[in-house]
């Protein structure tokens, strides 16, 4: 099943990062958020990755160019007028990474449109690059199997502004989606989606944002089912938080379901 992240927005919010790099580059510890996030899914088997780039996605493609070597132990041997370079071990993911620039501009639900030919008529998840968390993707998969709705979002309960989710207690069907709204909730948008790919037939254009008209017409015609998450998830969406996650890093890394 592949895997589709979101790396294209401007992440204005944290803009002393992101002023010479994408958001989903800027690190914790000295790896960038987009990596922690890949080896979460890397951690239960899922390789297969899409990325939508967008604005000054060349550091996401560069940064990948060079993972094999930057992961690796390499000898340069210069010797009798050579240039010779061996991999003596290395580290590196078994990863296959697909970069697709889905423009600048774009929004969410535009960036996932695009992708469609990469999808085709195959299940497959969705988070955004600058959110992480221990859900537990084996068990998110099996629950939106059972469900058979067309989209399952993981709803968490963070303080802070994102997409609120009414859910009915008795079949964990969203009832409603509702972007960013002001009043106090207590379920949360966290990203980490598996969807079927008629999710597409919702979006019309790159104009779309996918939490706002696609989503709400997929809950609409009750095909939007929540997966409770209580554990850990937390979004870079500020510098503090970027601090936050930098400490617990260091300290205890929630997230870091690898070994």
């Amino acid at each position: 099943m592949k895997v589709v992240i979101l790396a294209g927005g401007f992440g204005t919010r944290i803009s002393e990062e992101t002023e010479l790099k994408p958001k989903p580059m800027v690190e914790i510890g000295d790896k960038p958020i987009l990596w922690h996030i890949m080896k979460i899914y890397s951690h239960y088997g899922f390789n297969d990755f899409v990325i939508c780039l967008g604005f000054k996605g060349f550091h996401i493609k560069e940064y990948f160019a060079n993972y094999y070597l930057h992961q690796s132990n390499v000898t340069f041997d210069f010797r009798n007028n050579g240039n010779n370079m061996t991999i003596d071990h290395n580290n590196a993911d078994p990863w296959r990474v697909a970069l697709v620039d889905t423009g600048l501009n774009t929004m969410t639900g535009g960036r996932i449109k695009q992708i469609q030919e990469y999808i085709g008529d195959k299940t497959f998840m969705m988070t955004y690059g600058d959110g992480v968390s221990n859900v537990n993707i084996k068990r998110l998969i099996e629950f939106h199997k059972e469900h058979k709705k067309f989209v399952t979002v993981t709803a968490v309960k963070p303080v802070g502004r994102f997409g609120a989710l009414e859910i009915q207690d008795s079949t964990d069907q969203v009832k409603r989606f509702k972007e960013k709204p002001k009043e106090a909730i207590s379920w949360m948008n966290g990203g980490f989606f598996v969807m079927e790919p008629q999710v597409f037939d919702y979006i019309q254009d790159d104009e779309m944002a996918f939490e706002r008209e696609p989503l709400e017409n997929i809950s609409r015609d009750n095909q939007l089912v929540a997966y409770k998450h209580n554990g850990f998830w937390q979004c870079m969406d500020t510098l503090m938080n970027k601090r936050e996650l930098e400490k617990l890093w260091v300290t205890q890394p929630k997230w870091k379901v690898w070994d």
